[in-house]
């Protein structure tokens, strides 16, 4: 389920998660707001991630490459885009380093994933200085 038929302006998101209902729930959720692409592991979603995307939904455990993982490549490739971990696994102190914008523990509900959108929107025209601080509320 890939959808970018939505107006160029709008905000991208990308949903990443190897659980397929949910990945597919998500961007159900979001797709009438937001351009939204929908990838079901971590090599699907770095082929899809590009300085289109502003935001990306990121499972934290996946078969073939960890959102850990992930979220330093997309780090390492300096795309500039928010990334919210959502994930079954309640945060703990390894989190404080990751450069995530945002964590979501699942189940996640509809107004959480929206709300945690708009947030990340939101912190698009902040400065560097506003965004890490943000980031580091988040942990």
């Amino acid at each position: 389920m890939t959808s970018a038929t939505n107006q160029s302006d709008e905000t991208t998101v990308l949903v990443v998660d190897d659980e397929q209902d949910i990945a597919d729930l998500y961007s159900t959720w979001l797709e009438e707001s937001y351009a939204v692409r929908t990838a079901y592991g971590a090599g699907e979603a770095l082929e899809k991630a590009d300085e289109a995307v502003d935001v990306v939904l990121l499972d934290r455990q996946m078969p073939e490459m960890t959102g850990d993982e992930m979220l330093e490549r997309v780090r390492e490739r300096e795309l500039n885009c928010r990334v919210v971990m959502v994930t079954a696994v309640d945060p703990d102190f390894d989190i404080v380093d990751m450069p995530f914008d945002d964590y979501l523990t699942k189940p996640v509900m509809l107004d959480e994933l929206c709300d945690a959108v708009e947030r990340m929107r939101t912190r698009e025209g902040y400065d560097e200085k506003m965004q890490d601080f943000f980031a580091l509320s988040a942990k």
